[in-house]
């Protein structure tokens, strides 16, 4: 599949190891509106090299546990954004920010909830000043591991969306990534560092339940 599919959306249940080769695009919103070029609310979902292109809000990673795998995804402000339990591996994330904008937004809003976004071995490149992610939810986890990261993150590196009390409640980790963005000298205090007994879970398909429902 080789030609652009603005706007798709998909909410049903996907099939256990449902995978989608192509490129996916939305047209830029206006200022400060939301461009969806991606809406994933199936139980499981597996994207293989897919090329998801937008600018604010790219990819809504809605609901159920997902697969992303040496995909292209890119965007402006929290152009990854939901409340799935989702693996991103081996993928570049790529911003087009102009000025300032945030990677992923993650809406985790619940001790009890076993979601999140988990990102390993991803290339992260582009423009602007962006953040690693923002707290859409009140427990909102978010983990970088074995990232190469290239210098467009700002030095605080996550925001609690001005929610100050959040500080207190979300996963903001990151594990053995590398490059000039990588530099945890002037991280939020919040964030931490983990050790690999305790980013092991975050690492690998077992993220997702993997083995349960993916086929490869």
């Amino acid at each position: 599949m080789e030609e652009a599919i603005p706007g798709l959306c998909k909410s049903e249940d996907l099939y256990p190891s449902w995978n989608i080769l192509g490129k996916i695009v939305a047209t830029a919103g206006d200022t400060g509106k939301q461009a969806v070029a991606l809406r994933v609310s199936g139980e499981n979902a597996m994207f293989y090299r897919v090329r998801i292109l937008g600018t604010q809000d790219t990819l809504l990673d809605e609901v159920g546990a997902h697969y992303y795998y040496q995909s292209f995804i890119q965007g402006s402000i929290d152009f990854i954004f939901g409340y799935a339990k989702s693996l991103y591996e081996d993928c570049i994330i790529h911003s087009i920010a102009e000025t300032s904008g945030a990677i992923a937004a993650q809406h985790r809003d619940s001790p009890w909830s076993d979601t999140g976004f988990s990102f390993v071995n991803c290339t992260i490149n582009g423009t602007g000043k962006i953040l690693l992610g923002r707290a859409w939810g009140n427990y909102s986890r978010i983990t970088y591991s074995y990232c190469d990261i290239d210098d467009i993150i700002v030095p605080g590196g996550w925001s609690d969306w001005r929610q100050p009390f959040r500080q207190k409640t979300v996963m903001f980790r990151e594990y053995q990534c590398k490059g000039k963005g990588a530099d945890r000298r002037y991280r939020v205090p919040w964030a931490k560092a983990l050790t690999y007994p305790e980013a092991r879970n975050f690492l690998n398909m077992q993220f997702v339940e993997g083995e349960r429902w993916l086929r490869l």
